[in-house]
């Protein structure tokens, strides 16, 4: 316990190290959506003011997925690229499975740091258009933890299978078509109109994570029952952490 705390405490201490260029790199996407979607197209009648209210759930959704992403992904790739840096944590005194643990709590902080950041920013520029209602604060804190574990173990996933010099080519057709696929701008029943895509994106996680917020957050939209988006996100990070896990260890012994 001790190596995986002193692990957990150097990453710990680069992200402080890093804040700024964090806070920038995390908060820019959801800030430019939330302000163009959120207070400019209402504001000159492009699309209703409640549209305010289906947009956050899922921008919530995007920035914590996207923070979790690239802060498992990125690093690993990199542990894992020329200058094998992964040799170093492979040599402590630790379990392999712990190395990745430690991987997916460190991910799952930075999502959280991200949807820590969404509420003041959403609040402060959309709040003469928001209209949220909290059904539950416990299953509010339930979703923010399974979005954190999803979003890491999906990047463990990707950083155990993408070398660095392809990391934008896993933005371009992994990462952006997730977000947009995901329910993120759009509630899941508003795809009834085109099955074939309505089903095929429930093996997005995102999808359980967009419309689980907006179970708890704007419960008047339409939106997937809380037991299966619950079920959906838990799947995702039993199945997700076992790839990662299978692949890290490929990886770092072959």
């Amino acid at each position: 316990m001790k190596t995986f705390l002193a692990l957990l405490q150097r990453d710990v201490t680069v992200l402080i190290r890093d804040l700024p260029e964090f806070v920038m790199r995390i908060a820019m996407q959801p800030f430019l959506f939330v302000f163009v979607f959120g207070y400019v197209l209402p504001s000159i009648g492009q699309v209703k003011s409640s549209y305010a209210n289906l947009l956050l759930p899922g921008i919530l959704a995007a920035s914590m997925m996207m923070a979790g992403v690239q802060g498992t992904a990125i690093p690993l790739s990199q542990d894992f690229g020329a200058i094998k840096e992964i040799e170093d944590r492979l040599m402590a005194p630790i379990r392999v499975s712990m190395v990745v643990l430690e991987k997916i709590v460190m991910g799952t902080l930075q999502a959280w740091i991200a949807g820590g950041l969404v509420f003041p920013l959403a609040w402060a520029i959309m709040r003469s258009n928001l209209s949220l209602h909290v059904t539950s604060f416990g299953y509010l804190f339930l979703y923010l933890f399974l979005v954190g574990l999803a979003s890491a173990a999906t990047g463990i996933t990707l950083g155990t299978i993408i070398s660095p010099f392809k990391i934008p080519l896993m933005f371009a057709t992994i990462i952006i078509p997730m977000i947009f696929l995901g329910a993120t701008y759009y509630p899941w029943h508003a795809l009834s109109n085109v099955v074939w895509l309505q089903t095929i994106i429930l093996i997005n996680p995102m999808v359980y994570a967009a419309e689980g917020f907006r179970s708890v957050l704007t419960p008047g939209i339409p939106h997937i029952r809380m037991l299966f988006t619950i079920l959906g996100l838990f799947g995702a990070v039993i199945i997700l952490s076992g790839i990662g896990l299978r692949g890290f260890i490929k990886r770092a012994y072959s």
